[in-house]
Order: structure tokens, then C-alpha cells, then sequence
């Protein structure tokens, strides 16, 4: 098995320890802090370069904080030269926004897919 790293947003540790449980590696160490502004800041701190590493947030309550943590994990371990990113999302709250059902209404599914994973030119700009 290829060397991996599971990290955990704080949605649902206890999913991802379990998950790591099952797969008999140890859940790596990430650190979430909160500024004064309400801002975050990830820092995953286990090495990541040319690992395959596995990131696990589901989009629960709040949704808009747990989503903007996990692009910030998804960023550090892409600018740390993982060698594969996976998100693992066991809930992705904004599948019901799929389609255009009315004018003038964005497609939050899409959007929030995009943010996660975009085009594949973009591994050239690292």
C-alpha cells in the first residue's frame, strides 16, 4: 500500500478515526485556528509530499464553515506536494443544488464541486 495520510476536519473526528481504525494507519495531526475576525487557518501537520493523502469533512451544520475548512486543508496539502489529494465527503449538503430550476440562480452543487476540484490545469500553475 502506497504511504497515505488521513486528516480530519472538525465536522466528525470521530468518523475519521474510526475510518483510520479500519485501515490500521494512525489519523495524522491538523490544527484549526480561529482568528479575531472570525477567520481560519489549517495547518496540516504531518508530512505530506508525494504522499496520497485523504482528507475527511462531511458538509454538516454549519455547512459554510465546515466547506471553507475543508478548501483550507485541501490548499495546504496541494501547496505541501501531496502526491494525491481525496476528499472524502460521507455528506455533501449542496447535492440538492444540481440543476437551473429558475432564472437567475446559481448552481451551488456545481460551484462547491469546482472549488474542490478544479481544472486540471491548475496542477501546472504549482
Amino acid at each position: 500500500m502506497r504511504d497515505i495520510a488521513v486528516f480530519s476536519g472538525s465536522a466528525h473526528p470521530a468518523l475519521a478515526e474510526e475510518i483510520c481504525r479500519h485501515l490500521g494507519v494512525d489519523l495524522s495531526p491538523s490544527r484549526l485556528t480561529r482568528f479575531a475576525n472570525d477567520c481560519l487557518e489549517v495547518q496540516l501537520q504531518a508530512n505530506c509530499r508525494e504522499r496520497d493523502v485523504f482528507l475527511i469533512q462531511p458538509l454538516v451544520p454549519p455547512v459554510q464553515e465546515h466547506l471553507v475548512e475543508l478548501l483550507l486543508m485541501l490548499d495546504a496539502a496541494r501547496g505541501a506536494s501531496a502526491a494525491r489529494t481525496t476528499v472524502v465527503l460521507p455528506h455533501y449538503a449542496y447535492a440538492r443544488s444540481d440543476k437551473k430550476d429558475a432564472p437567475r440562480i446559481s448552481i451551488g452543487g456545481r460551484l462547491v464541486a469546482d472549488l474542490m476540484w478544479p481544472p486540471a490545469h491548475h496542477a501546472f500553475w504549482r
